[in-house]
């Protein structure tokens, strides 16, 4: 018996119920017409209670040694998976741990002009995303990498944006991932608008297939107005959609305490919509809880709001250093609790992975990298005068003068060029 054996107490890795990916049909329920029941209150840790959570209740499935818990609501969701989806969430959080790793390179070369990196996410955003089906509808923040592999994108159309080429790189419509937004929880506002088209879609036809919306933002976002007045529309018209608040611990440079004195999932108690803490390292347990969500949402019940404590590794961007405003011991206590060690750990210990698995995941990635490398350098140069000539409709006085100063600034290397003999433009 393995490590992860002796500690279970009711999880386990068989059977073959669910896929890896969004898959449509076998909708459940009618928006019209729901039949999943509230969770029941207290039997689930990290489930929103009369008397709120505490800081260190969260639902969790798989804890930080790779041993499983049981679960009696959320358990049920991953009890039947085939262990081809369990060696899939690895592989997936995996190759955006490295497709990461590979664009903050890429920013450091100068190929970009800013990265933000996921890296310590990848379980809140491969547990969530793979919850979703086919018809289901994501509007991400700017973060959401790994939400983005689940929906099937190239993650090559992510870098046109922070090279600049776009202001998109890719068409929502064809997976049902909406374009980032760079302006702080303004997508949870179109999300909720979204949501409630979804619900008038099926009054006018009620064959239509069933979905929800997921609106993902960050622990910073929290504390902006468009969050709050989205979940009270979401709340007064039953929207089903489910705000996924990934709470990394920083908003840029300040800590979450400074933020809320209470877990952010006891917010959701004052809009009376169900609220559930999750281990958002524990990629079992986020999708478990996302699945439960989803159908809560799809059934007619309305939103939901899921907090799903993790933690940002790196810097909030690649134009911030986190070591300036944050001790080493705090990111060396979360690397302890690394959503693909403890994974890994399990699959190890339960026999459904071994070094030929780990190997083949480790290469596949770098095949990703050269390939997200390749297509980046032949996007060619971002045209910046052409972003200046689109600011407005008509000429703006204060762009222009912008633009000269800009065009001044890149003249500068061309003198400093000349000088040392090299020639041409930087």
């Amino acid at each position: 018996m393995g490590a992860a054996q002796q500690a279970d107490t009711g999880t386990s890795g068989s059977g073959a119920q669910v896929s890896p990916r969004p898959q449509a049909g076998n909708q459940v329920g009618n928006p019209q017409a729901g039949n999943q029941p509230p969770i029941p209150a207290g039997e689930s840790a990290g489930v929103l209670r009369n008397t709120g959570v505490g800081p260190e209740e969260a639902v969790q499935l798989l804890d930080e040694h790779g041993g499983t818990h049981h679960d009696a609501t959320f358990s049920p969701y991953i009890d039947k998976l085939d262990p081809d989806v369990v060696r899939g969430f690895y592989r997936d959080m995996a190759t955006v741990r490295r497709f990461d790793t590979e664009a903050t390179a890429l920013q450091r070369q100068g190929e970009l002009a800013m990265w933000v990196p996921v890296i310590g996410q990848e379980a809140a955003q491969i547990g969530s995303g793979s919850a979703m089906k086919k018809a289901d509808y994501a509007f991400p923040t700017y973060r959401e990498h790994g939400v983005a592999l689940t929906r099937g994108l190239d993650l090559a159309d992510l870098l046109k944006l922070f090279r600049g080429i776009t202001n998109g790189g890719w068409d929502p419509r064809e997976t049902n991932f909406h374009l980032y937004t760079l302006v702080l929880a303004a997508q949870t506002l179109h999300a909720v608008g979204y949501a409630m088209g979804i619900s008038r879609d099926l009054v006018a036809d009620p064959t239509t297939e069933p979905a929800a919306v997921v609106a993902y933002f960050g622990d910073g976002a929290s504390s902006e107005g468009d969050v709050h007045e989205s979940m009270v529309f979401a709340a007064s018209y039953d929207a089903p959609v489910v705000f996924f608040c990934q709470n990394n611990n920083w908003a840029i440079s300040v800590p979450f305490e400074v933020q809320s004195k209470v877990p952010l999932v006891n917010r959701a108690a004052g809009y009376g919509i169900p609220g559930i803490r999750v281990d958002g390292n524990d990629v079992l347990a986020v999708y478990a809880v996302t699945q439960w969500a989803l159908d809560h949402a799809r059934n007619g019940h309305g939103p939901v709001f899921i907090e799903a404590s993790t933690y940002r590794v790196g810097a909030h961007t690649t134009a911030d250093d986190p070591t300036k405003y944050r001790m080493g011991a705090e990111e060396e206590l979360w690397k302890t609790r690394d959503p693909l060690a403890r994974l890994e750990t399990y699959l190890r210990a339960e026999n459904l992975a071994d070094d030929a698995f780990f190997e083949q995941v480790k290469n596949d990635g770098d095949e990703l990298a050269a390939h997200v490398r390749r297509v980046t350098l032949a996007l060619g140069g971002a045209d910046i005068r052409h972003k200046f000539a689109t600011v407005y409709a008509e000429t703006h006085p204060l762009v222009a003068e912008e633009l000269a100063w800009f065009e001044n600034y890149e003249a500068s290397f061309a003198d400093v060029d000349t000088e040392n003999g090299q020639g041409g433009a930087a």
